[in-house]
């Protein structure tokens, strides 16, 4: 079946979000909460460490933390009473370094009316072991003295989950004049992880004598320092759309976006995929805005939506063509380059609303919500 054409299309312009799927379902937020997966002691790596996150989401600097050294410590052969003390070489200490690799807060696409979700991963640091070290003890030649050890020491790995806001969306109205509530996403917040620094205190053997005067002399191995590590917090700060009255050419500003709401109609005859004349006056708005708004050079989408009566094929191929059509009508006339424009048509198979209510029945309402055609635009 054909796409009637007094329907609302939803025209999106995002310039600090990138496009994803450009309609899901609406969410009520709850704010930060954990992530409900645990969280290793480092992140692990599953590409290139990334140096800019896509979708404008924040960039998690790396943090790197120094190689700890300590050279061994040789003591010489001695001889006391006419017997040989061994040499003995006490092992020194290498830890290597290490690096928290950069992360990425993922800011997940929303369609227009809605507050994407937000997601800052885990992260954590390794436990570092400093290992015990022992002076051997001396007893011949009547001189001695007892072994000296210094006890292994250990800095506990730590870690904190990944923590997530939901996608808050304002409700879609279906009629021009309807009032719309704002919506609200609270902060994101993931806490400072702080792996304190780890120290072995020095060894010391005094100089042992026999009394004839012969010694055998001091031995120190001197203290180990790793020092501490800190990753420091991050915060994703609320977010707000405001409330708005909705009606044709409607537009309302939220989180780096800019949304329009405009009937299909304005656009298209009933069943028909060519962009009407009486379009040009919004359209002329929405490439105006598009230059003014959007950076230069990011990529435009223009996606087709059907409701789900008709035939499925047939629902997605007029919903690329509606699309194709805006695409045209932007490149020719709107100004924009075509190369910047992408078209695509999704047809019954991402609904923004159901189609039928919850006994069945056919749902006009909500399948006026899924024909749509909505523009996005993606900061690179």
């Amino acid at each position: 079946m054909r796409i009637p054409a007094a329907v609302t299309a939803l025209l999106l312009l995002t310039s600090a979000c990138a496009g994803g799927s450009p309609e899901r379902p609406a969410s009520t937020g709850t704010g930060a909460v954990p992530s409900k997966a645990g969280t290793a002691p480092t992140p692990a790596a599953t590409g290139p460490e990334p140096t800019s996150c896509p979708n404008g989401g924040q960039l998690i600097p790396a943090v790197e933390y120094p190689a700890v050294h300590a050279d061994p410590v040789h003591v010489p052969a001695a001889t006391v009473g006419g017997r040989t003390v061994p040499a003995v070489t006490i092992p020194g200490v290498d830890i290597p370094g290490g690096r928290i690799p950069a992360q990425c807060v993922d800011i997940r696409p929303a369609p227009g009316g809605c507050l994407s979700a937000v997601h800052i991963p885990a992260t954590g640091i390794p436990a570092v072991t400093i290992p015990a070290v022992e002076i051997p003890g001396v007893d011949a030649g009547g001189a001695r003295t007892p072994p000296v050890r210094s006890e292994a020491v250990t800095s506990a790995a730590v870690s904190t989950h990944a923590v997530g806001v939901d996608e808050v969306c304002q409700f879609k109205p279906s009629r021009e004049g309807e009032y719309v509530a704002s919506a609200y996403r609270a902060s994101a917040y993931r806490a400072s992880v702080y792996r304190a620094s780890a120290y072995r205190g020095s060894a010391y053997r005094p100089r042992a004598c026999n009394p004839a005067g012969e010694c055998v002399p001091a031995v120190r191995v001197p203290p180990v320092r790793v020092p501490p590590v800190r990753i420091e917090p991050v915060r994703v700060p609320p977010a707000r759309l405001e409330a708005y009255r909705a009606g044709r050419g409607q537009v309302f500003r939220g989180e780096g976006s800019i949304a329009y709401s405009i009937e299909a109609d304005v656009l298209f005859d009933f069943g028909r995929a060519a962009v009407k004349p009486a379009a040009a006056t919004e359209l002329e708005r929405i490439a105006a805005s598009i230059e003014r708004d959007v950076p230069p050079g990011a990529a435009v989408r223009i996606d087709g939506h059907t409701d789900a009566k008709g035939d499925p094929a047939a629902n997605r191929r007029l919903s690329e063509q509606r699309a194709r059509a805006v695409l045209d009508w932007l490149a020719t006339k709107g100004g924009i380059a075509r190369s910047r424009l992408k078209a695509t048509g999704y047809g019954e198979t991402r609904p923004a609303a159901p189609n039928a209510t919850a006994s069945g029945a056919d749902d006009p309402a909500g399948r006026a919500k899924n024909r749509r055609v909505v523009i996005s635009a993606e900061k690179r």
